[in-house]
C-alpha cells in the first residue's frame, strides 16, 4: 500500500524537521511532526528513516517527498551548507524507495510560507503599517523579501501576480559584508584575517553572533571570552552595558542594514519578511530600534525604505508549512 501523503523536510545545519502533508490542501496540514538533531545521524537518508519508522503502524510509507535543504539546489549533487550531509538526489531517492524526490533550497520554503500565514503569525517591527497580505488578488502584483538568520542567512524574493505566488532563490547570505559605520569598520579589520573574505553570513546567523561577539570584545580591547550564542543571549540580559549586550545591539543594527540592502536588491517595495529561530530569540533586540533605524538608513533612497514593512515571522515551523505549501502546489515553480 502506498501513502498519498506527502513527506516534506525542513533541513538546516542544526536540525532536520519532518511532517507529512497532503497534496492540494489549501491550508497544507502538518501531521506527526518531528524534529532531529542533524549531529545524531550520519546522513540525510538516515535521519529519514528513522522518522519513517516512527510513523504510527497505520501510515503507509510516503511514495512522493519534497525536502528543503540548507543549501544551492543547481543539479543533483547537494551538499547542505554547515552540515556534513551531502547526497544524490537521484540516489537519495531511489533509497528511500521513493516515486518522486524534490529538493529546494530551504528559503524557496521559506518564502512558499507567505501564502498561508495568518496575522497571528506575523510581528510588525517599526512604526509602518502591516505589509499587504501576500495572498494578492487578480490584477495585483506584489514583490516581498525574506531574510533569516538561522545556523547561517538566507535570503528569498517572493513576485505576488494573479493571486499565485512566483519564488526567486537566492544565496544573498553570502555577499560581502559592507561595514556601515566607523566601529563595524574595526570590526571587519579583525575579522578579515581570520576569514579573508567576510560575508554577510560571517557575523548575521546563529554562528555569526559568536564570530560578532569575539570582534566586538577584540575592538573594545578586552580578552577572549568563548561563549555559545544561548550563553551571550544569557549575559546579555545579566550586564545590559556589557560587550554581551553591545553585540546583540549590533547585530540587530546589521540584520536591518542588511535586510533594507535586500529590500532595494529585490525591488521588495511590500514588505520584507523575517523568519527563523534566531530572529524570534533576538526579538527585543530587533524591536529596540536600532534594526529598523539601519534599515531605513539608505541615503537618497531612505525615504523609500521608511515605507516598506518589516515582519518577523513567528510560525515556530515556517520552513516546514512552507515546504508543504510549496509541495501542495500552492506557489509556481
Amino acid at each position: 500500500m502506498r501513502n498519498p501523503s506527502l513527506l516534506v523536510a525542513d533541513i538546516g545545519g542544526t536540525n532536520a524537521r519532518f511532517a507529512l502533508t497532503e497534496p492540494g490542501a489549501a491550508q497544507p496540514p502538518l501531521r506527526y511532526q518531528q524534529a532531529v538533531a542533524t549531529a545524531d545521524f550520519a546522513s540525510l537518508r538516515d535521519a529519514v528513516e528513522h522518522y519513517l519508522g516512527q510513523l504510527p503502524g497505520v501510515e503507509a510509507r510516503p511514495s512522493r517527498a519534497v525536502f528543503a535543504v540548507a543549501s544551492a539546489v543547481t543539479g543533483d549533487a547537494v551538499k547542505i551548507t554547515n552540515n556534513p550531509w551531502a547526497f544524490s538526489i537521484r540516489e537519495l531517492g531511489a533509497q528511500l524507495r521513493l516515486d518522486a524526490l524534490d529538493v529546494i533550497n530551504d528559503f524557496t520554503a521559506m518564502a512558499s510560507v507567505l501564502p498561508v500565514l495568518h496575522d497571528a503569525d506575523l510581528q510588525t517591527i517599526g512604526n509602518v503599517a502591516r505589509a499587504p497580505s501576500p495572498t494578492a488578488g487578480a490584477g495585483e502584483r506584489r514583490c516581498y523579501a525574506v531574510v533569516g538568520p538561522g545556523t547561517g542567512l538566507g535570503v528569498g524574493g517572493v513576485i505576488v501576480e494573479r493571486g499565485r505566488s512566483v519564488v526567486i532563490e537566492s544565496e544573498g547570505g553570502h555577499v560581502g559584508f559592507a561595514p556601515g559605520t566607523a566601529y563595524e569598520l574595526e570590526l571587519l579589520r579583525v575579522l578579515l584575517p581570520r576569514f579573508g573574505r567576510v560575508s554577510a553570513e560571517r557575523l548575521i546567523s546563529g554562528t555569526g553572533l559568536v564570530n560578532l561577539y569575539d570582534a566586538v570584545r577584540a575592538v573594545d580591547g578586552l580578552p577572549a571570552d568563548p561563549l555559545t550564542p544561548p550563553q551571550i543571549s544569557a549575559a546579555a540580559e545579566r550586564d545590559p552595558q556589557g560587550p554581551a549586550a553591545r553585540t546583540l545591539q549590533v547585530f540587530a543594527e546589521l540584520l536591518g542594514a542588511f535586510a533594507g540592502d535586500v529590500a532595494m536588491a529585490f525591488g521588495a517595495w511590500d514588505g520584507v519578511l523575517l523568519p527563523g529561530g534566531v530572529t524570534q530569540k533576538l526579538l527585543p533586540w530587533i524591536e529596540a530600534g536600532g534594526f529598523r533605524r539601519r534599515f531605513e538608513d539608505k541615503g537618497r533612497h531612505g525615504a523609500i525604505l521608511q515605507r516598506i514593512p518589516t515582519q518577523v515571522i513567528l510560525h515556530p515551523q515556517a520552513g516546514l508549512l512552507g515546504t508543504a505549501a510549496y509541495a501542495a502546489g500552492l506557489v509556481l515553480r
